[in-house]
């Protein structure tokens, strides 16, 4: 909401009973326990986690600025509310922190939301996380999206209570939507990988777990009672079953003799099959393979031109949404002068000598002066005739 809007009047009730929760609208997409049921499946696969992790460090790890513009161009507002905002977004979050929380819930969930917390005098003085699994979004009586807060204890301590909040009222970061209101995460639009590699996952954990060594089959000169086949069948689990027992000696009861039956998972193509749902589960999120440690056809030369696809074709995308998000809810339709920018200049921080060959080309070709080079690398402006020689 703008910053007219605010003032010139916005409905007064906020805090909702539960009664006016489940009644008052209705409800967009699925129910909520089948809605975020099929997202948390994700979280025991190490590579979707990777790919979050990157994602949102990467992008929290960008600077961020608040420009105005005018006549003569842009400038930028540091003294601006949203600039401040991007410097302690609220009082339990840096901006780092706040911007990979926001990106890493939107890949795990397809949504992200936080409240624009305004002033008497509607200005923006803090972004309010919300998990999106205590939000409802509604279609409201008027035909208006509303998004319903539950009441629920916030990671700092205490408790946040019911709200029920326009669109206007909320930071609301969407994946890809179906509708045009609400976000889907990657994980429900690709249930077939997801699933493959849990199985496999799953299928490995449990061989490591209850393997026994050698693995293979008893066979016995005679029929055995059940009560025989039980003490047994209890006996290898307990002596030769787990990892903590692996190469350990076999006594056999008399009359029987061990059948190798072990398979190795290099045999049954576990590996590979792993190593296959790992390079899916990195595509799906956009994220190159060598950024999340997958190394096996990286080298030095295409790892860099990865890099550079993840920047252009991941990265740069998120930074125009949250841009383009700020636009809408943060500074308002009363704003237009201002905007919010998220600059994958950062990228290079790790990386001096390109930095150092751009600022040589864009001095020889007249875009930047030295000085101003130096600024951006954090140095003193020389005098200017030392610049000038």
């Amino acid at each position: 909401m703008g910053l007219l809007a605010r003032l010139l009047g916005r409905p007064e009730q906020r805090a909702i009973t539960a009664a006016t929760m489940e009644t008052a609208g209705v409800p967009i997409g699925q129910a909520l326990s089948e809605h975020y049921g099929a997202d948390t499946l994700n979280a025991n696969l190490g590579t979707v986690v990777a790919c979050i992790n990157a994602v949102a460090g990467t992008m929290a790890a960008q600077p961020a600025y608040v420009y105005r513009r005018s006549e003569a161009g842009r400038v930028e507002a540091p003294s601006h509310p949203v600039a401040r905002l991007i410097r302690q977004p609220n009082p339990h979050q840096t901006w780092a922190d706040w911007l990979e929380w926001i990106i890493g819930e939107v890949l795990s969930r397809g949504n992200a939301l936080s409240i624009v917390e305004t002033d008497g005098a509607g200005r923006p003085i803090a972004l309010t996380p919300v998990p999106w699994s205590h939000v409802s979004p509604l279609w409201s009586r008027s035909g208006r999206l509303v998004f319903d807060v539950a009441q629920y204890a916030t990671p700092w301590g205490g408790v946040t209570e019911r709200r029920r909040l326009l669109a206007e009222e909320v930071f609301h970061l969407k994946d890809r939507s179906d509708d045009g209101i609400i976000g889907r995460s990657r994980i429900s639009r690709a249930p077939g990988v997801i699933q493959n590699a849990a199985a496999l996952q799953a299928f490995s954990v449990a061989q490591w777990q209850n393997q026994a060594t050698p693995s293979g089959a008893l066979q016995f000169d005679g029929p055995l009672t059940p009560e025989a086949l039980d003490r047994v069948r209890e006996n290898l689990k307990q002596r030769h079953a787990g990892t903590g027992n692996a190469r350990s000696i076999m006594l056999l009861p008399g009359g029987s003799r061990w059948v190798s039956l072990s398979v190795s998972p290099e045999d049954a193509e576990v590996l590979a099959s792993r190593r296959f749902s790992r390079e899916e589960l990195a595509s799906l999120y956009g994220v190159p393979a060598p950024v999340v440690g997958i190394l096996d056809h990286a080298t030095f030369t295409n790892s860099e031109t990865l890099l550079r696809f993840f920047a252009q074709q991941t990265l740069a995308g998120w930074c125009r949404k949250v841009e383009l998000e700020f636009a809408r809810s943060v500074f308002g339709t009363s704003s237009g002068d201002y905007s919010l920018e998220i600059s994958l200049d950062g990228l290079l921080r790790g990386d001096p000598a390109q930095r150092w060959a751009g600022h040589k080309i864009a001095v020889e070709a007249g875009i930047l002066t030295p000085n101003e080079c130096r600024e951006i690398e954090g140095f003193n402006p020389r005098p200017e005739a030392a610049n000038a020689a």
